[in-house]
């Protein structure tokens, strides 16, 4: 697994196409959640081919969300993307508006976590706390639960990327959220650098 470009760059690439607060921010917890997920699998020097993964995702979503995931190979390759990179980006969408199936664990790493980061990231809305600290699996199951709560959030998704990974929904979800506690702060300072003032 090999990356073609600096982190800077995948940064400015998924700048190029998204301009939304929501979508970078979506795109930087996610590149930091798999960054820790492949710390904790033990792939730690893939660890950057993990995480410009997670960060460059959706990087047609915003701007092309017709054609996500089939608009996404172009932008990556004019950028000079690898294709493995290319590859693990689109197997996200599978099922939904892909065909490639996740097969490296790193692939089912993003499929499973993606939806499951914005579950989370909405559930932690909703606490006093505004944060991910005190989030617990059992509370995370009861909004899970839920179906009106976060609703674009697909549970089908999530179950079916545990059981891709050989894990319990409660373990993907325990995890997720330890990866969310560790870069919670992190992420919330290069949003405040990136978005100067605007409070995001």
């Amino acid at each position: 697994m090999t990356t073609t470009l600096t982190r800077q760059q995948a940064l400015e690439l998924l700048q190029k196409y998204n301009e939304e607060p929501f979508h970078i921010l979506h795109g930087l917890t996610v590149e930091a959640v798999m960054r820790w997920y492949a710390r904790e699998l033990g792939y730690g020097e893939d660890e950057e081919f993990w995480g410009q993964t997670g960060l460059l995702h959706d990087i047609d979503f915003e701007r092309y969300p017709e054609e996500h995931c089939r608009k996404a190979p172009e932008l990556l390759r004019e950028a000079g993307v690898g294709e493995d990179m290319i590859r693990a980006i689109c197997s996200h969408g599978y099922g939904i508006c892909s065909d490639i199936e996740p097969e490296h664990e790193m692939e089912k790493v993003l499929f499973a976590a993606d939806e499951l980061t914005g579950l989370i990231g909405a559930a932690v809305k909703m606490r006093p706390s505004k944060s991910a600290s005190d989030l617990e699996v059992s509370s995370l199951k009861k909004k899970f639960k839920d179906k009106r709560f976060a609703a674009g959030c697909s549970r089908d998704v999530i179950r079916t990327g545990a059981e891709r990974l050989g894990w319990s929904l409660e373990e993907l979800m325990e995890k997720t959220i330890l990866a969310m506690r560790a870069c919670e702060e992190p992420v919330q300072k290069e949003m405040e650098a990136l978005f100067p003032g605007s409070g995001a």
